[in-house]
């Protein structure tokens, strides 16, 4: 629930493991790929079927504690609990409550599996309208930067066209383009996982690209001072960051060095 519902990173114990059991079983595939492209056609299954995978398994669960509530308040046989927990979660009714007490758990148990169903059909449209928001800048950016993107080309591509004062046009967009995935890669987290439409595009490569080259117009290009590339970087790596915290991908920690108090001292 906390997986729909929350609009915040929700590292969950049972998505998380949902998502681990896919991924083992896609690497069965995996080993008979020859090609980049032939894996990719098989991690490009790896997030649908993990997301659909998760309310199968929801109302799994929610089946079978139901049907251990049924036998212990019926005092009945686990086969008639077991009928009475798949009429209720599935709203089939071809059992009825014989109390009250039966009654309302065939109310919660139905009432529970429409909510989970849904929360489904709501959330998918979300995943996918933010999907397609990352992946529009990512295939512009193979018109400036090339496939698979690189900043050196992305440089003499401006520097042919448009002449590298144009390059400051960029960094707002991929500045709020950071923004927006370090919000819907951490609250919907599937989504990091979904893959670009082409197998030579990905949105870190994507990323790693467009950090590169503001870093290289900062530190090499003979061009005016630009704050927005700076900016950017800055954006770039709290985005990156917080979606690998999220996903407890080890970082190495910021080093930072403390200035001497003893060395701005003078003497007299």
């Amino acid at each position: 629930m906390l997986t729909f519902v929350l609009p915040r990173g929700a590292n969950t114990w049972l998505t998380r493991w949902v998502f681990i059991v896919m991924r083992r079983l896609l690497g069965l595939r995996l080993r008979f790929a020859r090609t980049y492209k032939q894996m990719d056609a098989v991690m490009a299954l790896y997030a649908p079927l993990g997301l659909m995978a998760l309310p199968p398994v929801w109302l799994l669960l929610i089946f079978c504690g139901y049907t251990a509530m049924f036998w212990a308040i019926r005092a009945t046989s686990w086969s008639e609990a077991f009928l009475v927990s798949g009429s209720s979660l599935f709203t089939l009714g071809f059992v009825e409550a014989r109390d009250v007490t039966s009654a309302v758990l065939e109310f919660t148990e139905a009432a529970i599996g429409l909510v989970l169903v849904a929360l489904f059909i709501a959330y998918l449209p979300s995943m996918y309208a933010a999907f397609a928001r990352r992946e529009r800048e990512v295939a512009l950016l193979e018109v400036r930067a090339g496939s698979p993107p690189s900043a050196v080309v992305m440089i003499e591509r401006y520097h042919r066209i448009h002449g590298l004062n144009r390059l400051s046009e960029i960094w707002p967009v991929w500045e709020e383009w950071f923004a927006d995935i370090e919000e819907s890669h951490t609250s919907l987290a599937a989504l990091p996982f979904f893959r670009s439409p082409r197998a030579e595009r990905s949105w870190i490569t994507a990323a790693g690209a467009v950090l590169d080259a503001a870093a290289l117009s900062r530190s090499t290009l003979e061009i005016a001072r630009d704050p927005q590339a700076d900016l950017c970087i800055r954006a770039g790596y709290i985005a990156l960051r917080q979606i690998a915290d999220f996903f407890r991908v080890p970082i190495p920690p910021i080093r930072t060095t403390r200035p001497n108090p003893s060395a701005s001292r003078v003497r007299v």
